[in-house]
């Protein structure tokens, strides 16, 4: 069993003990001094609270929702709504911030708490790391009888998400509808089967769902990969669709599936989106270091200049603040357009990559091949607990430092950017492992750099 305490929530396996399992006592307490945080510069004393549909979702948030009454706050529930829903909703509701209640793409067995600001917004490393002092010191104060806060159940969001995709300039409702779209989505069993139906309804698209289902008991492991994503490539190749769509269990990682049944490529999602955008509107874009190179390459091409930010979703929001970047995101499917909110957001990145379809009247494969093709690599480097990590990457930056052909970036663990390819080794927050992802055109010159990269390590041990 496993409880992991982290800047951006608290997350672990339902069942077990205290201290060691996402259970109600840490919730409480979790929530508790969340609360108290929010409390020194909130105004309206209202959270929102969504959820996505595990299992557990119904008692954790339950949990989580009596905590907050129980410390004044006025409880917005929202229900069964994506994360970018529930983001969305802070801003909309003008509450003082938001609770999350899903483990995104983690296994059935666990759930998490997921921190917003009044922005709806994930809380910064700073005020993260301030929540969990304020835990562990477990300094908060309950509201007297006269004091309580008050509960609201409210299922109007959802409808009003999708009104917003469908109200951004650059979602090309009118070219979707005509050119007359027929889909399958994976919808895992959770929130994408309550919400998407309904967008591609709205968008006049075709659509049939595969797990759709919300109870939480996910048809397979729900990580939108290709290992786990078999039975809707089957149902592409016989079922005659323009596109199979896949999301996360919170709904803000999408990827594709080709009209031939192959996967698009998560990585491309991003890549794809954004093109459409610099099509229409010239700037800049950011992702984290950790994704693909094609992203460089498509922003430069519109003549816009491409950043890079440390992995994590605050990271990236910030760097795209600070540069104005017009589109952004992580290569696991994160679509974040500012035009709407920021956040990733799968139904945002849905409405745009079928514009970018129906203005350009290409199947998904030939889109594909109008973009750079690159393959990325992840291994793992396992340590022992005494290694120390911080040590060896110092000794890796230096070592390669010296080269002339490499450029070094050290905001997240180490980055070497060599001229047709590049690796990325950075360490683990929960366990004493190096995660080493090597992007080349090739997967087996991809997987070769990272296997160098990682007898490198092993030689400084």
């Amino acid at each position: 069993m496993t409880l992991i305490k982290s800047i951006s929530g608290i997350r672990g396996t339902i069942g077990g003990r205290t201290g060691d399992t996402l259970n109600p006592l840490d919730i409480v307490k979790f929530t508790s001094a969340y609360a108290t945080f929010i409390a020194r510069t909130g105004k309206t004393k209202k959270i929102v609270v969504g959820r996505d549909a595990r299992i557990s979702g119904e008692m954790v948030a339950n949990v989580v929702c009596g905590t907050l009454m129980g410390m004044g706050y006025d409880v917005i529930d929202i229900g069964l709504a994506t994360t970018p829903t529930t983001e969305l909703a802070v801003k909309w509701a003008g509450a003082d911030g938001g609770i999350i209640v899903t483990a995104s793409h983690n296994p059935r067995q666990w759930n998490a708490l997921k921190l917003l600001n009044n922005e709806g917004e994930f809380l910064t490393a700073a005020d993260g790391g301030e929540v969990l002092s304020i835990a562990e010191r477990e300094d908060f104060t309950y509201a007297d009888v006269e004091h309580l806060g008050h509960y609201i159940k409210d299922d109007s969001f959802n409808q009003r998400h999708i009104e917003s995709v469908l109200a951004l300039p650059l979602v090309d409702v009118e070219a979707i509808r005509k050119a007359g779209f027929k889909v399958v989505v994976d919808a895992i069993n959770s929130v994408g089967a309550v919400i998407l139906p309904d967008l591609f309804k709205a968008l006049g698209v075709d659509c049939t769902v595969l797990n759709d289902v919300p109870n939480g008991d996910f048809a397979h492991n729900p990580e939108p990969l290709a290992k786990n994503l078999q039975g809707i490539m089957e149902e592409v190749k016989k079922g005659n669709y323009d596109l199979g769509v896949v999301v996360d269990p919170d709904v803000d990682r999408l990827a594709f599936i080709q009209e031939d049944g192959e996967m698009y490529g998560e990585e491309y999602t991003l890549v794809t989106v954004a093109d459409y955008i610099l099509d229409h509107v010239k700037g800049n874009t950011v992702s984290n270091l950790s994704s693909t190179r094609a992203l460089r390459d498509v922003t430069e091409r519109h003549g816009g200049t491409y950043y890079a930010a440390a992995v994590g979703e605050v990271n990236v929001t910030t760097k795209m603040k600070a540069v104005q970047a017009v589109i952004g995101g992580e290569g696991n499917g994160g679509v974040i357009y500012p035009d709407s909110h920021y956040g990733r957001d799968a139904l945002v990145g849905i409405a745009l990559f079928l514009s970018s379809l129906a203005q350009k009247g290409l199947k998904a494969s030939e889109l594909r091949k109008t973009f750079p093709n690159y393959y990325i690599a992840k291994n793992r480097i396992d340590l022992t607990p005494e290694t120390d990590v911080d040590a060896i990457l110092v000794k890796v930056k230096e070592l390669y430092g010296r080269e002339e052909d490499v450029t070094v970036t050290d905001i997240d663990g180490v980055k070497l950017d060599f001229p047709d390819c590049w690796v990325h080794l950075r360490k683990s927050n929960t366990e004493p492992i190096i995660r080493v992802y090597s992007e080349a055109a090739t997967m087996e010159a991809a997987d070769a750099l990272g296997k160098k990269l990682m007898d490198v390590v092993y030689s400084m041990q």
